[in-house]
């Protein structure tokens, strides 16, 4: 064995070149495979940047966009309008208050109220509001809110 420098198993040649193969291995587990990743579609209830779903609440601001706002609260998901009255019948006013009670995308995540006044001898006077106008409204919301979603996921 004269010139030989094999000391036994490993020489060090063979220590650098499993090393570097070690080296290359890892570096190629790091890969994805060619896989390319796809966006996850988000449930409603994950859209919460504001503190409650989002599609709900610009739904809700698109929907009242003709009536003046008072306050506008979206932490804590309360839309309330100033009085509104109607060009084609000055003689009656609307107040619209809606609240989104949850971070879901539910019909039952949002409550719409509304108060109506009659003028009267010069003043404004309570009166009633129709069930239907105010269960029109939140329909006007929920399938606005509906088509928000569906547009931001692309189908």
């Amino acid at each position: 064995m004269t010139g030989s420098t094999d000391t036994g198993f490993f020489t060090a040649r063979s220590l650098v070149t499993a090393a570097t193969c070690a080296a290359a291995a890892l570096a190629l587990a790091g890969c994805g495979g060619g896989k390319k990743q796809t966006g996850a579609v988000m449930a409603p209830s994950q859209v919460t940047t504001i503190g409650v779903n989002s599609y709900l609440w610009r739904a809700s601001l698109d929907s009242l966009s003709f009536m003046p706002l008072l306050q506008s609260d979206s932490a804590g998901g309360v839309i309330i309008t100033d009085w509104y009255i109607n060009p084609k019948d000055p003689s009656e006013r609307v107040k619209v208050s809606v609240m989104i009670l949850d971070k879901d995308l539910r019909a039952d995540a949002l409550k719409v109220t509304a108060v109506r006044e009659v003028a009267q001898n010069g003043g404004w006077v309570p009166a009633p509001v129709q069930a239907a106008t105010v269960q029109k409204l939140e329909d006007i919301i929920l399938t606005r809110a509906r088509d928000l979603r569906r547009n931001s996921m692309g189908g």
